[in-house]
């Protein structure tokens, strides 16, 4: 069947019609319209799963459409490779940072484009240093070009992915998939600034994001993709955050619900006494640090960005061996070690970044769960494949862990379906303490609630929680109790039942301790 080509628009730079996208099993995407405004912010909505990445995946040329067109300025387009697309001024930052963590932040940016010498026979590293250093700048941010990625925090290293793509010289389309995930209040308003520019030049934004006053604030046209289908597009100005839900999950519904009901807040299971981290640069990232953990308790750790949120709970899994300070399991005394021995304790660890940290990408679904307890499935050397699978299956039901099959590859699933492999991992290893580090991360509002269902459903069952969420409206909704750090210092701690928004903002951005209570 011959598309018909489209009237010429001129506001239109970019519009793909009829987008089929068929995966074993699946249907991706089912005959999507989407038009791009010239110079807007054109933003794309959806639960997780709704197919929003693999139209991106395919306008940037990553992924080839099973049907449909594409035209680019009212002419049919080709985009065979990521590198085709660029050709044509077509750019992507996406969600899941494409870093090398062992290299230098200006070997990042220029990654495929670096500044040659002598004939090309060598790379110019000053040169490249010194232009990485401008393009930070610009974003208003002052990282050594020089610094190893690794040592950067997600914020930084979600800058430095999108110093990358402005490097490229002829774009013309810039996709922008979940672009502030982990900036801080104040980098977002920068990334804000930088989008005001980028469009002031005539540029056209695609912007995929789960925060909806994020898209009240930035966006100019939004479509909502529902199951792999276009259900609605409007002009932002036209609608409001009741719209948005019901385009997503097809009904109203205002925030993350969580019905909590009558449990057995039990003894103590940790307890942690002056526990501080000493910094490389001088100083303390963590600072006398007291707290105590009870059975079936989820407590919440709220604070800004370079808390040391992280770094806490790094420390009771053993990521960080020069940690100070006691700790006590189940009432006994015992001593920060290796990983795989605070395991054995009774700690996981579900980590902020589930691509790079929290999952095995060239493991299938199954093997991802199951992969941090085998000692349960072996015998006398030997691994029980038929326990093994059993054990995930169970775990796939009580999940609801939407897979047809557990041996597909986990980068098949949705964002919100690989993070619950990610707390069935860890909830296989039977923990009575589990640790959870931005659990909603890059996923939609539909399974952001399914996460914390089950994460409420997990303490019921006796599990001590102890959660770092940067969401007032979440960590207050699931918490039954919160901490709040600064500057790496316990500077309030509060009971949810009458603590409000105002009051752990406010401790957030303390510099001194204080025992306030709402």
């Amino acid at each position: 069947m011959n598309e018909k080509k489209p009237d010429y628009i001129e506001d239109v730079v970019m519009e793909a019609r009829n987008i089929t996208k068929i995966y074993p099993g699946t249907i991706a995407l089912d005959g999507v319209d989407f038009k791009l405004y010239r110079g807007k912010v054109n933003v794309l909505i959806g639960q997780n799963g709704a197919g929003k990445s693999t139209l991106m995946r395919i306008l940037a040329g990553i992924e080839q459409p099973s049907e449909g067109v594409i035209y680019l300025n009212g002419e049919e387009v080709k985009l065979n490779g990521p590198k085709e697309a660029a050709e044509k001024g077509i750019g992507i930052i996406h969600q899941e940072l494409n870093l090398f963590p062992l290299l230098t932040v200006a070997q990042n940016i220029f990654m495929g484009q670096e500044d040659a010498k002598l004939g090309g026979l060598s790379i110019n590293q000053k040169e490249n240093n010194k232009k990485a250093s401008e393009i930070l700048k610009r974003l208003e941010h002052y990282i050594n070009p020089k610094t190893q990625v690794a040592e950067l925090r997600m914020g930084q290293q979600q800058i430095v992915e999108i110093a990358k793509t402005l490097l490229q010289q002829n774009i013309k389309v810039l996709i922008m998939d979940e672009p502030t995930s982990s900036l801080s209040r104040a980098e977002v308003e920068i990334l804000f600034k930088l989008i005001g520019e980028l469009k002031e030049q005539g540029i056209t934004i695609v912007y995929i994001s789960h925060r909806m006053e994020e898209i009240l604030q930035v966006g100019d046209y939004i479509t909502a993709l529902r199951d792999g289908r276009k259900v609605a597009e409007d002009w932002v100005r036209n609608i409001d955050i009741s719209w948005m839900v019901r385009a997503m999950v097809g009904k109203s519904q205002e925030g993350i619900r969580i019905e909590k009901t009558d449990k057995l807040i039990g003894e103590e299971v940790l307890r942690v006494e002056h526990l501080s981290l000493p910094s490389e640069a001088g100083g303390y990232i963590l600072d006398d640090v007291s707290f105590s953990l009870k059975r079936g308790e989820i407590l919440g750790i709220y604070g800004l960005l370079g808390a040391g949120r992280t770094e806490l709970l790094e420390c009771l899994m053993g990521v960080r061996s020069e940690v100070q300070g006691d700790i006590y399991i189940k009432q006994s005394k015992t001593r920060f070690e290796r990983i795989s021995q605070q395991i054995k304790k009774g700690l996981f660890l579900i980590p902020e970044d589930r691509k790079d940290t929290g999952l095995i990408h060239s493991l299938s679904v199954g093997k991802n769960l199951t992969i941090a307890s085998l000692r349960k499935f072996a015998s006398v050397g030997h691994l029980s494949k038929k326990k093994e699978s059993a054990a995930a299956d169970q775990t796939i039901k009580e999940l609801s862990i939407k897979v047809v099959d557990k041996g597909l590859p986990i980068y098949s699933l949705s964002g919100g379906n690989q993070q619950k492999v990610v707390i069935g991992k860890g909830v296989l290893t039977n923990p009575s303490i589990l640790l959870l580090d931005e659990p909603t991360r890059g996923i939609d509002v539909g399974a952001k609630e399914e996460v914390f269902k089950l994460v409420y459903e997990i303490s019921h069952k006796g599990c001590g929680i102890i959660l770092v969420a940067s969401e007032l409206g979440e960590i207050t909704r699931i918490s039954d109790r919160i901490i709040v750090l600064s500057g790496g210092k316990i500077t309030g701690e509060f009971s949810c039942e009458n603590c409000c928004d105002e009051t752990l903002v406010k401790a957030s951005e303390a510099n001194l301790k204080s025992q306030s209570a709402c």
